[in-house]
C-alpha cells in the first residue's frame, strides 16, 4: 500500500469535535507514515490541552484562548479524566522502530508524561485550588496582568475574562466543599493569610485593585474614547461581578473552610497520603529513591555544606559561633537596602552584569529578553524572595525575575548575587527561553515542567557564579552557601514533615540551625513544603545528578572538554527527566571522547 503524507488535522473545538480527530488517527494506520501521524498526534494533543486551559495558552502564547478560563466544573473534569486515554491509544498505533532519534525521544517522552497522568488519577488533585502560594486569588490576576494588551480587540478579551470570571469563583468553592465532604483538605496552619489575601483584591477603591491594573495604561493604538468605554466597562465588571464573588470566598474560606481544614501537616495524613506522598516523590525527582533515602542524603549534604560555611566564616574573621555569625548576618544593617527601589536596582545590576559574562559558559543564548521587578504588593507577604516567570515571544512578552521587597529587614544584600544567577540568568530565564524557542520538536517538549531539571538547572546555575564574577567577597559566598544549604535542608524537612512524622516547628528549628536565612523566609519556606508536598525536594536532587554528570564529563574527556558545548548540550533538549538525561549525556560524552 502506498504511504501518503498525513493532511492537515483540523482544529477542534468542543470534546465531539476532539473525539473525532483522535480516531482519525487511529484510523489513518496503513496509511499515513508514523512520523506523520506521530506529529498529527503531538499537535492536537497540544491543541486540546491549550483548549482546556486557556490560562495556560495565554501563558504560552497561543492564540485565540484570551476570552476564556478553564471550566472547573465536576463535569467537566470527570470528562478530562476520562479523556487521557485516547493519546495513549493512538500513541499504541505508532510504531517506535520507525521513528528517528529525535522522534523517538518525543514519543517516549509523550507517553511518560501520559502514564504519569493516568497514574495520578488516584488522588484527587483537583480538590486543592487553593493555598497561600496558588489559587485564582493568585492566578486570575497574574492571568489579566500577561494577556497581550496590544490593540482594542486584546482589552475586549481581557473584558471578557472579567465578566465569567465571577463562575470561576464558585466552581473553586465547589471544588473545595467537595474536598471537606471527603475530608480531602490542606493544613489549616500554612492557610492563616488565605482569606487576607482574598480581601486585597477587593480595596474600597476599584481602581487600586490588581484586577483593573491592566486598564490603567493605554497603547496609543487605542483611541480616547475606547479608553474611557473600556475602563468603564471593567469597573463595572469587577464592581458588580468580582467583588461579590471574592467577598463570597473570603466568607467562604474564613468562616467554613479553614475551621475544617487538617490539624495535621502531613501528606501522610490525607486519604492513601503515604501512596500519595510516593508518587509526588517519584514524579518530582524522576528518581526511585525512597523518602527515607532522600532525608539520608539531604543530611549528608547540611553536614558538607556547613563545613564549607565555616571555612568562609574563618576568612572574613569573624570571632564568635555560628549562630553569632547568623544573627550578625541577620541584623547588621550594612546588609540591608533602607528603600524598596534600591533593593530593584541593585537586583538589576547584579543581572546586568551577569549578562555580559554568559558568553564564556554558553555557546548559544536565547532571543527572548527579561527584566527585574518587585513581587506585586497583593501577595508579597507571602511569597518567596523571589521567582521567575517565563516570557514569550509568541505573545511578545519578556521574562519577569520578580524579587520581594516586603520587610527589606528580611532582604539581605549577601543573597542576591545567588538569587540572581538561579532565577534570572543563567538559571531560570536562560533554560526556560531556550526551550521554547527550540526547533524541531513538538511543543509540549518546549513548555516541559519537569522539576527536577528546571529547579535541578536553577540550583546547579548559582554554582556557576563564581565563573560569572559573583560571590567576590566572603559574604555572597556564604550566601551562595546559604542558599545551597537551604535547598538541602529541604530534603530533610519535607521528608520528615510528610513521610517521617516531624511536627513544623522541628522543621523550623532544623532550618535555623543551619541556615542564615531570615525567620521570616524559614517559616514562609516550610508552610511552602507542608502543601506542596515533594516539590522541593526536586531542586537539590537535580543539581546533585547536573553536577555529578558534568564531572564525568570533566574525567572522560580531560584536556577535550568544552563547558560551552557540555551546557549547550545539556539544554539542547529542553527539560528532560534525569532518568532520560543520563544515558543521553553519557552516550554524548562517549562520542566526543572517540573523537
Amino acid at each position: 500500500m502506498a504511504v501518503v503524507e498525513a493532511a492537515p488535522v483540523p482544529a477542534p473545538a468542543t470534546p465531539a469535535q476532539f473525539d473525532t480527530a483522535f480516531k482519525a488517527i487511529l484510523s489513518s494506520r496503513g496509511r499515513t507514515n508514523d512520523a506523520a501521524r506521530l506529529q498529527q498526534l503531538f499537535d492536537l494533543q497540544w491543541h486540546y490541552a491549550m483548549i482546556e486551559a486557556p490560562e495556560t495558552a495565554t501563558y504560552n502564547g497561543y492564540p485565540g484562548q484570551n476570552h476564556r478560563w478553564s471550566d472547573l466544573s465536576r463535569a467537566a473534569i470527570d470528562r478530562r479524566k476520562r479523556e487521557l486515554d485516547r493519546p495513549l491509544r493512538a500513541l499504541d498505533t505508532i510504531d517506535r522502530s520507525a521513528l528517528s532519534p529525535n522522534d523517538q525521544l518525543s514519543f517516549d517522552l509523550f507517553r511518560r508524561a501520559l502514564r504519569l497522568d493516568v497514574e495520578a488519577l488516584r488522588f484527587p488533585m483537583e480538590l486543592f485550588q487553593i493555598n497561600q502560594m496558588e489559587g485564582l486569588q493568585r492566578n486570575l490576576p497574574d492571568t489579566l496582568l500577561m494577556m497581550p494588551r496590544a490593540k482594542r480587540a486584546d482589552f475586549d478579551d481581557i473584558l471578557a475574562r472579567l465578566n465569567s470570571a465571577d463562575m470561576l469563583v464558585r466552581q473553586t468553592i465547589a471544588l473545595l466543599r467537595e474536598g471537606m465532604e471527603k475530608r480531602v483538605v490542606p493544613p489549616r496552619v500554612p492557610l492563616r493569610n488565605l482569606p487576607d489575601q482574598v480581601l486585597n483584591l477587593v480595596p474600597a477603591d476599584p481602581t487600586k485593585s490588581a484586577l483593573f491594573r491592566p486598564f490603567t495604561e493605554f497603547p496609543a493604538s487605542v483611541p480616547e474614547a475606547d479608553r474611557k468605554a473600556l475602563s468603564g466597562a471593567a469597573l463595572g465588571a469587577i464592581t458588580n461581578k468580582l467583588y461579590p464573588a471574592f467577598r463570597e470566598l473570603h466568607v467562604f474560606l474564613a468562616g467554613e473552610y479553614l475551621p475544617k481544614c487538617s490539624d495535621s501537616i502531613a501528606c501522610a495524613d490525607l486519604p492513601n497520603g503515604r501512596e500519595w506522598y510516593a508518587f509526588n516523590v517519584r514524579a518530582r525527582t524522576t528518581t526511585s529513591l525512597s523518602p527515607q533515602e532522600i532525608h539520608e542524603i539531604g543530611r549528608r549534604e547540611v553536614q558538607r555544606i556547613r563545613g564549607e560555611m565555616d571555612k568562609v566564616i574563618a576568612q572574613t574573621g569573624f570571632k564568635g559561633s555560628f549562630a553569632d555569625f547568623l544573627t550578625f548576618l541577620r541584623t547588621d544593617p550594612q546588609f540591608f537596602y533602607s528603600r524598596g527601589t534600591e533593593l530593584i536596582a541593585g537586583y538589576r545590576d547584579i543581572a546586568k552584569r551577569i549578562d555580559g559574562e554568559l558568553p564564556r559558559l554558553f555557546g548559544r543564548l536565547p532571543r527572548t529578553p527579561y527584566t527585574v521587578q518587585p513581587i506585586p504588593s497583593y501577595s508579597e507577604r507571602v511569597q518567596t524572595t523571589a521567582y521567575y516567570q517565563p516570557g514569550s515571544l509568541n505573545a511578545g512578552r519578556a521574562g519577569i525575575y520578580f524579587a520581594n521587597t516586603y520587610n527589606l529587614a528580611s532582604r539581605p544584600k549577601w543573597e542576591m548575587e545567588a538569587l540572581s544567577v538561579h532565577e534570572a540568568v543563567p538559571g531560570h530565564h536562560l533554560q526556560i527561553a531556550l526551550a521554547q524557542e527550540l526547533e524541531g520538536v513538538p511543543e509540549f517538549r518546549k513548555h516541559a515542567e519537569t522539576t527536577v531539571f528546571v529547579e535541578g538547572w536553577g540550583l546547579y546555575s548559582e554554582s556557576l557564579g563564581g565563573e560569572l564574577g559573583c560571590y567576590t567577597d566572603p559574604y555572597s559566598k556564604f550566601g551562595q552557601l546559604t542558599y545551597e544549604m537551604w535547598r538541602a535542608i529541604r530534603l530533610v524537612v519535607d521528608t520528615g514533615m510528610h513521610a517521617l512524622g516531624w511536627s513544623r516547628q522541628q522543621a523550623i528549628d532544623f532550618f535555623k540551625e543551619n541556615a542564615g536565612k531570615a525567620e521570616h523566609d524559614i517559616v514562609v519556606e516550610v508552610d511552602r513544603y507542608i502543601v506542596w508536598p515533594g516539590q522541593a525536594l526536586a531542586y537539590k536532587i537535580g543539581e546533585l545528578k547536573l553536577k555529578e554528570l558534568r564531572a564525568h564529563a570533566e574525567r572522560e574527556l580531560g584536556p577535550k572538554f568544552d563547558i560551552r558545548k557540555f551546557h549547550d548540550e545539556l539544554l539542547g533538549r529542553g527539560a528532560l527527566p534525569l532518568d532520560v538525561l543520563e544515558p543521553l549525556m553519557k552516550e554524548w560524552v562517549a562520542k566526543r571522547k572517540a573523537g
